[in-house]
């Protein structure tokens, strides 16, 4: 795949990537050959076939996990907090849906910064860009911390929250670090800045952060070499990256697949992508299944992080 991404890179020739959390069973695709099971909308491109919105979607009607089967997996990160071998880790959840809906059906309606459609395997909606490439600069806009707009006072509550503060400053330093490895100059050029996103059944202020550096001019024949050890995103694994990827894996007990991962636009002059998140996947039972999720610190209490977890579970709409 790096050999491949720096010869396309090289050639300026436009494609889409579609890479899974471990890496691995990646989906390559020239533009201009992409398969019809493929769609999606980026800010700035767009690959769909006609799209119809429905008048009204079905309810998700998720059947979440019990308070109690969750916190096995969350004293198991605490577990490993406590012990240094992680200082953030995150975990996530599958919540089965009881809905009519159908994967196209949730993809149509859905509204979201990045969508994304594979027909008959998932569909997600992320407000989370992870590196952008114009001109020569890297960017990447690394988002933790999450409430509820309706919470009296949220925006300074969640800005003020020592956990979530905490939480965010150790991806930043995280992704800070990433960066430095294939780019120069880099910097936190804004910090913790708050975004209102709108879903299906309330409206959540997500907090972001903005981290640039500057590429050699020949980055885009180096493209492999430049993505691959900034991968998985910070924001969805913890720190240490490559201990706490162990410690998820325990866990959780299941495989992230695309959810998760990362999906990649080079325009042939531009990279834009996006961390794979507010996903649906369609399981081999038919059953659709919503993952969600969130960091796990040693100041983290099992109530917030268990309703963090199901307040994740929307689809974003108008």
């Amino acid at each position: 795949m790096k050999e491949q991404l720096n010869r396309w890179g090289a050639e300026q020739r436009p494609f889409l990537l579609l890479l899974p959390f471990d890496g691995t069973a990646y989906r390559l695709h020239r533009l201009d050959q992409l398969p019809g099971e493929i769609q999606f909308r980026f800010p700035h491109a767009l690959h769909e076939r006609n799209r119809k919105k429905a008048r009204e979607l079905p309810d998700l009607s998720p059947v979440f996990m019990s308070r109690e089967a969750y916190s096995h997996g969350f004293y198991h990160v605490q577990k490993h907090l406590i012990r240094g071998n992680t200082y953030l880790a995150n975990y996530t959840c599958e919540t089965p849906l009881n809905t009519r809906a159908s994967l196209e059906d949730i993809y149509e309606n859905g509204v979201a910064k990045y969508a994304v459609l594979l027909s008959g395997e998932c569909t997600f909606f992320s407000p989370e860009t992870f590196i952008r490439i114009k001109e020569g600069v890297l960017s990447t806009y690394p988002m933790k911390g999450t409430i509820d707009a309706s919470v009296p006072n949220a925006r300074m509550r969640i800005l003020a929250d020592k956990k979530e503060a905490a939480e965010h400053a150790t991806i930043v330093d995280l992704l800070r670090n990433d960066l430095s490895m294939v780019a120069r100059h880099v910097r936190v050029t804004r910090f913790r800045y708050v975004e209102q996103l709108n879903t299906s059944h309330k409206s959540l202020l997500q907090v972001s952060s903005h981290i640039e550096g500057v590429l050699p001019p020949d980055w885009r024949t180096r493209l492999g070499d430049i993505l691959l050890p900034l991968v998985p995103a910070g924001s969805i694994s913890g720190a240490p990256k490559q201990e706490t990827l162990r410690i998820i894996r325990e866990a959780e007990g299941y495989s992230r697949g695309f959810y998760t991962g990362i999906t990649l636009l080079f325009d042939g002059t531009t990279v834009d992508s996006c961390v794979n998140i507010r996903f649906i996947q369609k399981g081999p039972d038919g059953l659709l299944r919503y993952r969600s999720g969130g960091g796990i610190t040693a100041q983290s209490r099992l109530e917030q992080e268990y309703a963090e977890m199901r307040d994740k579970v929307y689809v974003p709409l108008d």
